[in-house]
């Protein structure tokens, strides 16, 4: 509906103002052949002022020709690129949206590969000139001032450069603190608009979203500074957090997910050292009710995009997370968030911005998320080299850490190899025997690497607990997993000599990769094998090893474990055979054996103490049995 004179400052300056309320017809004559149209970003989009141009055109079809329309995104309308207003206009995005995507990828339309930051810098030095900025802004308060709401990023810098300057104002559109601000002043036409702001608020598959933000929630600790960025996936994984405590937030994109943690007072932002208590993003794409927390809130600020999504700016926060998304990575960790093989899916945007400003942090980490398969399971997100014609957002150097919803793959620091091991980890059971062989012959990974497919070598992630042995020590057991080679040999190759011969009853000290095939790659329908770990997601160390593999007769197994030297006599020996005992029980068996060397008195004592009856064989072992 249009303004009723219902705002009292508003009603002020179209008296002091009168040039400035014309009608778009005035407005839009201003406009000239071969003029670089700027229009307002995303769910900031002016849509009555792009309706009333592209009818305008159709009124005056030889109004103007050969009009550039400049764009970040577009949610909205975008009638522009139809065939029929090729003459009159050709569209040019930093971003694609779902309404433009098939026009750029028919050549209709125009795209520009950038890092969001740096448009401005674009419009400054006249390398994308700007002569006329379509925006939308609140009403303006009683010094005259207007707020650029929802979207201050780039559309700052375009007012700031575009000669004509025609503002679509809206009660609707909030008031948001921060660099939003302009005069009345500085705009040359003003028309009073009011209708709904643009939403956002896209279908999400809450199971698979729950999945991966389960894991992302792992690595996001209390008191750390988040990114997180578009996507209805990414802001649905923000619902992790809700028991993290004093977030903070240094972000490109306001969401509702980001809205929901500031309610429930995960994100307080009193852990920032700069910007200290203070919610700052540059762009909001949401709910209405999102719109209604940010509108005059003095916790949130909007700042130029120059700012937030400067590397530097983002670098100063300790302990920064950036978390991500992509549509598909290779196994040797570069990854693409903008392009489906040849087709221009998306854009840069500020993705590698702030992954390279979280690398630069202290103690920063960056995430990046993916589901592992597209087109209902028929394609592998997770591949051996990027499809040709894919841009690469993330170079191998961007990423720490990937999660999908099979897990958490840790890259920073891995060699290529190790790499693949970890993405082929966490891609979709059905495609993993795939990216085996092709890595093979790829040369990415032993030609003799050892796989078990189907169900016998998918990963029981149930069977992931957290114990504390009697001498209060906190360990998380879990399964041994295919890409645990790496950590499996560090283990054995820390044990002493003696620790060796009391394990393996054999004075063999070597751990090649053919034998320590045997401990990770596993039919876990026939044996398993527990690893008793601490630290983190990247420091990871094993401190002990708990196995069983089921005899002939399918009814028994065969049980051994191992501890580091350091970490013995802690009760860690005790929790691992204890928790095998639980596994062999809920898998039916009904004995469990195991032999002990007559020297080793302390493994002897810990099978002893879990019930385990002793005989000895006369040849310096002691035979152990325990019905289940």
């Amino acid at each position: 509906m249009g303004d009723k004179g219902g705002n009292p400052a508003l009603t002020e300056f179209r008296k002091k103002y009168p040039d400035k309320f014309s009608d778009e017809k005035q407005a839009f004559s201003k406009i000239h052949p071969g003029s670089r149209i700027f229009i307002g970003t995303a769910c900031a989009e002016p849509q009555h002022l792009v309706n009333a141009l592209v009818n305008y055109i159709e009124s005056n079809p030889k109004a103007f020709f050969d009009a550039e329309v400049l764009q970040v995104w577009t949610l909205g309308v975008a009638a522009y690129t139809q065939e029929k207003f090729k003459s009159n206009f050709r569209h040019n995005s930093f971003f694609i949206g779902d309404n433009t995507r098939g026009a750029v990828n028919q050549g209709l339309a125009d795209y520009t590969p950038i890092f969001l930051s740096q448009v401005p810098q674009l419009f400054r030095r006249g390398v994308v000139p700007v002569d006329v900025a379509l925006i939308q802004t609140s009403m303006p308060d009683h010094h005259g001032y207007l707020s650029l709401g929802i979207s201050v990023d780039i559309v700052a810098e375009a007012v700031e450069q575009a000669e004509l300057v025609i503002a679509q104002v809206n009660s609707n559109m909030p008031r948001v603190q921060g660099d939003g601000f302009l005069h009345i002043d500085r705009v040359d036409y003003v028309l009073p608009y009011d209708e709904p702001v643009l939403e956002f608020d896209p279908p999400v598959d809450d199971e698979l979203a729950a999945r991966i933000g389960s894991y992302v929630s792992r690595l996001v600790q209390d008191g750390d500074t988040i990114q997180v960025g578009y996507g209805s996936r990414l802001n649905s994984i923000l619902g992790s957090l809700s028991n993290k405590k004093h977030l903070g937030v240094h972000t490109e994109l306001m969401s509702d997910g980001i809205v929901d943690l500031i309610k429930l007072g995960a994100i307080d932002n009193s852990k920032k050292k700069y910007d200290h208590g203070k919610t700052v993003a540059t762009f909001c794409m949401g709910k209405k009710s999102t719109y209604d927390f940010i509108d005059d809130n003095p916790s949130v600020e909007f700042r130029t995009i120059e700012y937030t999504n400067d590397p530097l700016v983002i670098a100063r926060h300790d302990n920064m997370v950036a978390i991500n998304s992509a549509l598909e990575i290779d196994l040797t960790g570069q990854a693409t968030a903008e392009s489906i093989g040849k087709t221009f899916y998306s854009g840069i945007g500020g993705q590698a911005d702030f992954m390279r400003g979280a690398i630069l942090s202290r103690n920063g980490r960056t995430i990046l998320t993916i589901q592992s398969t597209a087109q209902d399971e028929s394609v592998s997100r997770i591949v051996p080299f990027l499809s040709e014609g894919c841009g690469v957002t993330m170079i191998r150097g961007d990423i720490h850490y990937v999660v999908s919803e099979y897990g958490i793959a840790y890259l920073h620091g891995k060699n290529i190899r190790e790499r693949a091991m970890e993405l082929i980890a966490i891609a979709h059971p059905k495609f993993r025997p795939w990216l085996i062989e092709e890595a093979k012959k790829l040369n990415l990974i032993y030609k003799d690497q050892a796989f078990v497919p189907g169900k016998r070598g998918e990963y029981p992630e149930s069977l992931e607990t957290a114990r504390t042995t009697n001498s209060g020590l906190q360990l998380h057991f879990r399964p041994v997993k295919i890409s645990d080679e790496p950590l499996v040999k560090d283990f054995f190759y820390s044990l002493s000599d003696q620790s060796l011969y009391r394990r393996f009853i054999s004075s063999r000290k070597d751990m090649p990769h053919e034998r320590l095939q045997e401990f990770v790659i596993i039919d876990y329908t026939q044996e398993m094998v527990i690893l008793a770990t601490r630290g983190t997601e990247d420091n990871e160390e094993v401190v002990g090893i708990g196995q069983y593999g089921i005899g002939q007769d399918m009814h028994s197994a065969e049980v051994a474990f191992a501890v580091r030297d350091k970490d013995q006599r802690q009760g860690i020996g005790t929790e691992l055979l204890n928790y095998l005992i639980y596994l062999g029980k809920r898998n039916g068996l009904l004995a469990f054996v195991a032999e002990v060397l007559y020297e080793n008195k302390p493994m002897l004592t810990v099978f002893e103490r879990a019930g385990f009856k002793v005989t000895s064989s006369g040849s310096g072992l002691y035979y152990l049995s325990l019905e289940l």
